[in-house]
């Protein structure tokens, strides 16, 4: 795996800390996928879990869209991959799932967060409301979330890559 990851520079500003810690998160995850066959990135950790890479990227495409989208920009911007039926339906792929579609999908997703976050301040309520709580939150509190929300999914990233190839890293 190739790593060209930056943290964030030790003194930097609030605002470039919390959004070098999110890209960093982001980037971590790419890594962990990278160079494996749509194969491997559908293979389950272990039974009985569902949980696979691409599933990790899905879910994190919904978390982005959910969080930067619906709450900081209050956008309709309905779910990609789960439902209300199936809401943990971005964990579950299928044999028609691809790589290339999953990657585009979370990268757009990446994208359109960061125009959305792009001149937000960090301490305004956010535009639109939580759909589960209705409560609004902030941008600092959105970035800090997504540094957890990664951080932990790249924990789960780090045992399927590794029971995969046997690659391991941070």
């Amino acid at each position: 795996m190739t790593n060209e990851r930056r943290e964030p520079a030790t003194d930097a500003d609030e605002r470039t800390m919390l959004e070098g810690w999110v890209e960093y998160h982001r980037q971590t995850l790419a890594l962990k996928c990278e160079g494996l066959t749509d194969a491997q990135l559908r293979t389950a950790s272990v039974a009985p879990s569902t949980l696979s890479l691409m599933g990790l990227v899905r879910h994190m495409a919904e978390v982005e869209r959910s969080w930067y989208r619906r709450v900081l920009a209050d956008e309709d911007a309905d779910p990609i991959y789960y439902t209300a039926e199936d809401p943990d339906g971005d964990f579950r792929v299928t044999e028609a799932d691809t790589w290339q579609e999953v990657h585009a999908t979370w990268q757009a997703e990446i994208g359109a967060a960061r125009r959305n976050a792009a001149g937000f301040p960090l301490g305004e309520p956010t535009r639109g409301r939580h759909r589960r709580t209705g409560e609004r939150y902030t941008l600092r509190w959105i970035h800090t979330h997504m540094i957890e929300e990664y951080a932990r999914h790249n924990g789960h990233a780090d045992l399927i890559r590794e029971r995969l190839d046997g690659a391991t890293g941070d």
